[in-house]
């Protein structure tokens, strides 16, 4: 284990700026996860993470050391005092952070079972889109360059691991995709022209599609789909985020998946 004792330690300011900025984490390919879980759920996988730093006093609690000595000799970075709370963001700033490869997928999909997120900014609602994609076994993820970063830290501690169940694509063109998309394209939004939620037969290869938390899905996007799809609600209610609208869609995918599965 290496001892950092300084907040001016340069590896300290790489890893400040792995958690605050974007650009950072695009140029070294990098992501910086926060939390113990997290990490366990990466080791999980096969994976091990660059760095890991840690706490004096988090490292010598039981659960922590256990998951440390299964890493191999270097990785992790044991920082004394206040070094590392000064530069996290958790509430509990005595925790584990965890520096990981971004990975690099081939080229994008064009058949299967997945989602599109188009423009979608909030981390929280992008990391439980992750977790749900991840828990009900979709293939893939696509978000548009208009989103926020998936490998921010507080969409990683919102996908609470699902970013390692599904391969994930980014700076995606949405319209050139959508274009040569070969399964059918479940455009989820508002409007007397479109299909309920459960009249849809979902047993066959398809994208959801989800627009943007103000906006919804762009014209030229919404104009690819025959039809879009609506969530019945009661009368004047307010519509649903689009993370709900999302679990929502999906495991109702997964309620026909199993029905079926069970038929056959």
């Amino acid at each position: 284990m290496y001892l950092i004792q300084s907040a001016h330690n340069e590896q300290l300011k790489r890893l400040s700026k792995l958690l605050k900025q974007a650009k950072t984490r695009r140029e070294l390919g990098l992501a910086a996860m926060e939390g113990v879980h997290v990490l366990q759920a990466y080791l999980h996988t096969g994976a091990l993470p660059e760095q890991v730093f840690v706490s004096e006093k988090r490292a010598e609690h039981a659960e922590v050391a256990k998951l440390l000595r299964r890493l191999p000799a270097g990785v992790v970075h044991v920082v004394t005092g206040d070094a590392l709370s000064k530069i996290t963001a958790l509430t509990e700033a005595d925790d584990v952070i965890s520096v990981i490869r971004r990975p690099v997928n081939a080229a994008l999909p064009t058949s299967g079972n997945g989602m599109l997120l188009e423009d979608v900014q909030d981390p929280g609602n992008i990391g439980t889109i992750i977790r749900c994609a991840a828990a009900v076994g979709l293939d893939w993820l696509l978000l548009s360059k208009g989103a926020a970063d998936v490998y921010s830290p507080k969409v990683l501690r919102a996908a609470m691991g699902g970013h390692f169940g599904l391969a994930i694509y980014t700076d995606v063109d949405a319209l050139a995709w959508a274009a040569q998309f070969t399964g059918r394209l479940w455009m989820t939004a508002l409007g007397q022209d479109s299909d309920s939620l459960y009249d849809l037969d979902l047993n066959q290869d398809g994208a959801w599609v989800m627009g943007n938390e103000g906006n919804g899905i762009s014209e030229p996007l919404l104009a690819l789909a025959p039809k879009t799809v609506h969530i019945p609600m009661h009368a004047h209610t307010e519509s649903l985020n689009v993370a709900m609208a999302a679990t929502v869609c999906v495991f109702e995918q997964q309620r026909q998946r199993l029905q079926h599965a069970v038929k056959a």
